[in-house]
């Protein structure tokens, strides 16, 4: 099965924000994630059943690429910076319910 990739509002404004070999690395990671939504760790979520995250170093900080299956869509949320513990990562998902 093929997935169409689509992205929030938030993680679009949050790739502006990278320098180009951090849009490169995170771009890399989106075309594995193309070719197989579910190889990256599951984690849970009170508001979406299929949420994943991706480990990253960027711009040497520890960050994750969070992002949700819904069929056939593969929707990329957000990068979260690990040092804040998913704390804002409901509130983000919270966004994701209101746009079904």
């Amino acid at each position: 099965m093929s997935y169409k990739v689509k992205a929030l509002i938030r993680f679009r404004e949050q790739i502006k924000k990278l320098d180009p070999k951090s849009k490169k690395i995170v771009y890399n990671k989106i075309q594995l994630i193309k070719e197989n939504p579910f190889r990256y760790k599951k984690i849970y979520s009170k508001n979406v059943s299929r949420v994943f995250r991706v480990r990253l170093e960027i711009q040497s900080k520890e960050m994750r690429l969070i992002y949700a299956v819904i069929e056939p869509n593969v929707i990329l949320v957000c990068l979260l910076d690990r040092k804040n513990d998913y704390k804002d990562l409901e509130k983000y998902l919270g966004k994701l319910k209101k746009k079904r």
